[in-house]
């Protein structure tokens, strides 16, 4: 059903200084700020050659990640996203077996242009899964 990992992302109380962490201290390519305010985040892409890791950094102040950052101050791995091939397909899947999808369980379109959805981290180990259409 999942496919392969298509980032980790983390949340950072310092974009720049993360961003700038991941340039210099790693040597990683690293992407510019994208707002996506109907997600409430900025984010930067850093591309590596297995996978991608998103840095997420609030955009205003009803953000998702801003309640993340005062639990966990110095940041933190937010959530996964794993590629799926047909996300009505596996949300429905997913509804029947019991896990909870987040939201009104319709996919939003992502920073990536294509549709995504959020599972409950309770049903999952703890983590908060993202799912985007391949």
């Amino acid at each position: 059903m999942i496919g392969r990992l298509n980032h980790v992302a983390i949340a950072v109380p310092d974009l720049d200084a993360a961003a700038d962490q991941y340039r210099h201290v790693l040597g990683a390519n690293v992407g510019a700020p994208q707002p996506e305010p109907d997600h409430g985040v900025t984010v930067i892409f850093i591309e590596l050659p297995n996978t991608k890791i998103e840095l997420l950094h609030p955009l205003g102040d009803d953000s998702p990640i801003n309640g993340f950052l005062e639990k966990n101050p110095a940041g933190g791995i937010h959530h996964i996203c794993y590629e799926v091939d047909d996300i009505l397909a596996v949300r429905d899947r997913l509804k029947e077996s019991g896990a909870r999808v987040l939201g009104t369980g319709e996919p939003k379109i992502g920073a990536h242009g294509k549709p995504v959805l959020f599972l409950h981290p309770k049903d999952f180990t703890g983590t908060l899964v993202e799912l985007e259409q391949a």
